[in-house]
């Protein structure tokens, strides 16, 4: 099962992290709107990622929901009917949840940079450092540690779990 390490932090502003990060890429951003569904899954997270009216990705993830550096295990699907994937994962399992982003995605070696704006959290960056290939776990951690510490981002910022967990907390999860 291909495998990241995964780090997430709330920022105070995008705009000023934005230098830094373009700074350090290897190429130029890529600017995607999101807009994910969870369903109710007991042994991980499935969630399907619309990307357009006629472009969506069922994802499949297991990681633990603690702050700082951890593997996530995942498996995806594309489709060309997210509307109609949504409606029969949604009778089958039941929805728990729904994210809205904009993400600018940057590529930083092989780590791919996410700054993100999420309807009603804020703003956030994600770290995904591959694992395989070149990079071995404990390399891909000490990468994530890296471009934490090169972007200044305070321990204290971490968070746990998913975007979809802190919208449930604040009561804003589902539609």
């Amino acid at each position: 099962m291909p495998t990241n390490i995964e780090i997430k932090a709330r920022v105070h502003s995008l705009e000023n992290l934005l230098p830094a990060v373009a700074s350090m890429a290897d190429r130029e951003p890529e600017h995607v709107e999101q807009d994910d569904t969870f369903f109710s899954c007991p042994n991980g997270r499935l969630k399907l990622r619309v990307l357009s009216d006629c472009h969506g990705v069922l994802i499949y993830y297991r990681r633990a929901d603690e702050a700082g550096p951890k593997p996530s295990f995942y498996l995806h699907s594309e489709t060309s009917d997210p509307d109609g994937l949504r409606s029969v994962l949604t009778d089958a399992y039941g929805q728990i949840g729904r994210v809205r982003k904009d993400r600018i995605v940057f590529h930083v070696g092989q780590t791919r940079v996410h700054l993100d704006r999420v309807e009603g959290l804020g703003e956030f960056l994600e770290l995904e450092v591959p694992v395989g290939g070149t990079l071995e776990p404990v390399t891909a951690v000490s990468e994530a540690h890296r471009l934490l510490a090169a972007l200044e981002i305070d321990h204290s910022s971490l968070i746990k779990g998913a975007y979809v967990d802190l919208l449930a907390a604040a009561g804003a999860a589902t539609e």
